[in-house]
C-alpha cells in the first residue's frame, strides 16, 4: 500500500485519419498506488478509455501511442516502459491478464460468440499458468463462483447469449481475475446495467479488492460511482486531466470549472430543486479544439486576458488544477460543492 505501481507521464495519443488527425489524448499524466482505486471521469469524447487502452498497449491502428511514458513498476527497481513494448511481443503478453486486467464496458462484445466461457478461462489460465486441463476447470469453477454466480460447473458450457448482462459482468470479471492481476483497469463496467445489478457489481469489485490487493482503475462518466469507488480522482476533459485529487476533495472542494459542473449537473440528496443544471454546449469536436483553454467556450469564468494559457497548478496538498483562474474562483467551491 502506498508504493506507486503504475506512472503515466506527458502520454499524448493520436489516430490519424483522412479527414485529419485526432488528439485523444493530450499530455496525460497520471499516478496510481498500489492498493488504491483510482477513478478517472469525464463525459464522452474526453479520452479516458483510450487511455486506458494506452496503458495495455492495445491502441488499434489507425491510432498510436505518438510518445509518453507508461512506467510498469511490478518491480519497482526495474520499471517497464509499457509505451516502448512491442504491441504484439510476448513481454507485453505477459503483463496483460498476467499483471494487468481490463473488464470492458459491453462484455457482449468482449466475450467471443462461438466459443464457450468454459473455453475462454480455461485458455487464459493455460496460457499464463502452464495448467494441466482439470487444474484450469478447476480454477475457472471456483473464480465464477468466487464472483457470485451459481452452478458455476454448468455456466462454462454456456455461451454469452444465454446470460444475462449481469452474468456476463460477472464473467468478465472472473476473466480478469484468473492470474490475479496486482492492476484491474474497469472501463465503465456497469453502463449497461441496471441500478440494482450496478451495485451488486460494485460490492463485489470492493470485496475482490480487499481480498486480492489489487489496484483498480475505474474509467466512468458517473460521479455517483466515483464517490462509491474510487480514493483519487483525475478528473478529463478533451484528452486532458484538468483536475486531480483525492476524492474527499473533489466532492468538497473542487477547483476546475469542469469539474464544479459535473457536481452542479448530479442530484443532492439534501437539496430539493425542480431541475438540474446542465453544462452548456458539449465537448468541442476533435478535428477543431478551441485555442487555450479547451473548456473556455463552456466556462462562465473566462476572461480572454487570463486563460489563454492555462497551466496544471496546485491550489492544495495534492491537489491540482488546469485552470488559469484557480484560485480565483476557488473560494466560490470552499463550501461542500456537492453531496
Amino acid at each position: 500500500m502506498g508504493d506507486t505501481l503504475l506512472e503515466v507521464r506527458d502520454l499524448h495519443v493520436s489516430f490519424y485519419l483522412t479527414e485529419g488527425i485526432v488528439r485523444a489524448v493530450s499530455g496525460v499524466t497520471l499516478n496510481l498506488q498500489a492498493g488504491r482505486t483510482l477513478g478517472v471521469v469525464g463525459e464522452s469524447g474526453c479520452g479516458k478509455s483510450v487511455t486506458a487502452r494506452a496503458i495495455l498497449n492495445m491502441v488499434q491502428r489507425p491510432g498510436r501511442i505518438d510518445r509518453g511514458e507508461i512506467l510498469w513498476y511490478g518491480d519497482p527497481d526495474h520499471p517497464v516502459d509499457i509505451a516502448q513494448l512491442d504491441p504484439r511481443g510476448p513481454d507485453i503478453r505477459n503483463l496483460r491478464w498476467g499483471e494487468i486486467a481490463m473488464i470492458f464496458q459491453e462484455p457482449m462484445t468482449s466475450l467471443s460468440p462461438v466459443h464457450s466461457i468454459g473455453n475462454q478461462m480455461i485458455e487464459a489460465i493455460r496460457l499464463h499458468h502452464n495448467a494441466t486441463d482439470a487444474e484450469a476447470t478447476e480454477q475457472s469453477v471456483e473464480l465464477l463462483n468466487r464472483v457470485g454466480l451459481s452452478q458455476p460447473a454448468r455456466l462454462l458450457d454456456a455461451y454469452r447469449h444465454e446470460l444475462s448482462g449481469g452474468m456476463r459482468q460477472r464473467v468478465m470479471i472472473a476473466m480478469a481475475l484468473t492470474c490475479s492481476p496486482r492492476l484491474l483497469i474497469a472501463d465503465e463496467p456497469t453502463t449497461a446495467l441496471d441500478v440494482t445489478t450496478q451495485s451488486q457489481i460494485l460490492d463485489l469489485m470492493r470485496d475482490l479488492q480487499d481480498e486480492f490487493g489489487m489496484a483498480i482503475l475505474f474509467i466512468t462518466h458517473d460521479l455517483g460511482v466515483i464517490a462509491e469507488m474510487a480514493d483519487d480522482v483525475a478528473v478529463m476533459y478533451l484528452g486532458k486531466e484538468v483536475e486531480i485529487a483525492d476524492v474527499d476533495t473533489i466532492f468538497h472542494r473542487a477547483a476546475h470549472p469542469y469539474t464544479q459542473a459535473l457536481l452542479r449537473s448530479i442530484p443532492r440528496h439534501d437539496v430539493v430543486t425542480e431541475r438540474l443544471e446542465s453544462i452548456v454546449g458539449n465537448v468541442p469536436d476533435p478535428y477543431n479544439i478551441p485555442p487555450g483553454c479547451a473548456f473556455h467556450p463552456r466556462c462562465h469564468h473566462y476572461l480572454a486576458d487570463k486563460c489563454a494559457s492555462p497551466e496544471l497548478v496546485e491550489v492544495g496538498p495534492g491537489q491540482w488544477a488546469l485552470c488559469a483562474r484557480t484560485r480565483e474562483i476557488l473560494p466560490a467551491s470552499g463550501e461542500r460543492t456537492n453531496a
